[in-house]
C-alpha cells in the first residue's frame, strides 16, 4: 500500500516526526559510558507515553523477527546494524551505537535512526562510516523531488556508499510510511536512476542508509532480532523520514534545535 497525506495529516506527521527527533536527541545526550542499553529504552518509553505517542516496536512481530519485539527503541552497537534488540549490556567508552526509533500519533508514524560514538573515544575508522551514511543520507534527500523516481533516490544513496568503499547490503532499506510505519514503496540503499515508482507531493518516505565496514552479509544474533555484519565488522544506520512536497522534500524528524 503507498499513502499519500493530505494537509491535515501531514501536519499531524509533522508532529510526530518532531517527536521521534527530540526523543533520539535526548537519549544520544543521556548514552554516555557507563549506560545500559535497557534504561535507554526505558526512557524511550516514559518519553513516548508522556507524549500520549505509540510505539511502534512492541508489538512488532514480522516474518525476520523471532516473535514480538517487545521494546520501545532499536538499540545497535559495534557490529549490530539493525533491530538490536535492547539488553544487558553497559556501554564503554568508544562504543558505535545506533538508535532507531519509530512511534505513531494522530493516526500518523514516523521512523529515524542516528549513529554515534559513545564516551571520548574517535576511531577513525567509526568516524568516517558514520559520516558517510550521513552523506548518503543527504542525497537520497536532496534527490526527494516531485517527479523524481525511487531509483534517483536509491542511485544518489548508493553512489555515496560505493564511492566511500562500503558493500551495500539491499536485504533491508528505506520505505514508506503512514499510517503505519513499514509501507511501499521499497528504497533499496543502491539502484539505477530513472525507475520505479514516481514520487508525489504528500509521499511520506523513511530513508535509511546503512552500511559495514569490509562486508554485504549479516548474520542473526541468538535474541532472534538483531542484525550483525557477518565479519564482526563495525557498522553504522542514518534515517530520516521525509515529506516529499512542491517545493522537494521535508524532513520530518529533525530534532527542535536542528529546524530552521
Amino acid at each position: 500500500m503507498i499513502e499519500i497525506l493530505n494537509s491535515a495529516r501531514l501536519e499531524r506527521a509533522r508532529g510526530t516526526g518532531a517527536l521521534v527527533g527530540d526523543i533520539l536527541h535526548t537519549l544520544k545526550q543521556r548514552s554516555t559510558a557507563g549506560t545500559n542499553l535497557l534504561d535507554i529504552d526505558q526512557w524511550a518509553k516514559e518519553m513516548i507515553t508522556e507524549a500520549g505517542a505509540q510505539s511502534c516496536y512492541v508489538d512488532y512481530a514480522p516474518s525476520f523477527g523471532r516473535g514480538p519485539f517487545g521494546h520501545y527503541v532499536c538499540t545497535a552497537v559495534n557490529d549490530g546494524v539493525l533491530h538490536g534488540r535492547p539488553r544487558d549490556y553497559t556501554l564503554a567508552d568508544g562504543d558505535l551505537l545506533t538508535l532507531d526509533l519509530a512511534v505513531a500519533r494522530g493516526g500518523v508514524a514516523a521512523d529515524a535512526a542516528i549513529s554515534f560514538l559513545v564516551g571520548k573515544a574517535r576511531p577513525a575508522e567509526s568516524v568516517a562510516l558514520i559520516e558517510t551514511t550521513e552523506r548518503a543520507l543527504a542525497a537520497g534527500i536532496a534527490a526527494a523531488e516531485p517527479g523524481a523516481r525511487i531509483g534517483d533516490l536509491s542511485h544518489a544513496i548508493g553512489t555515496v556508499l560505493s564511492e566511500a568503499g562500503y558493500p551495500i547490503n539491499t536485504d533491508f532499506g528505506g520505505h514508506g510510511i503512514g499510517s503505519t510505519m513499514h509501507q511501499d514503496p521499497h528504497v533499496p540503499n543502491t539502484g539505477r536512476p530513472g525507475r520505479g515508482y514516481k514520487l508525489r507531493p504528500g509521499l511520506l518516505l523513511a530513508l535509511e542508509p546503512w552500511a559495514m565496514v569490509d562486508t554485504a552479509a549479516l548474520v542473526t544474533d541468538a535474541d532472534g532480532w538483531t542484525l550483525r555484519s557477518a565479519t564482526g565488522c563495525r557498522t553504522a544506520h542514518s534515517e530520516h523520514t521525509i515529506a516529499v512536497t512542491d517545493n522537494g522534500a521535508e524532513i520530518l524528524t529533525l530534532p527542535t534545535q536542528a529546524r530552521p
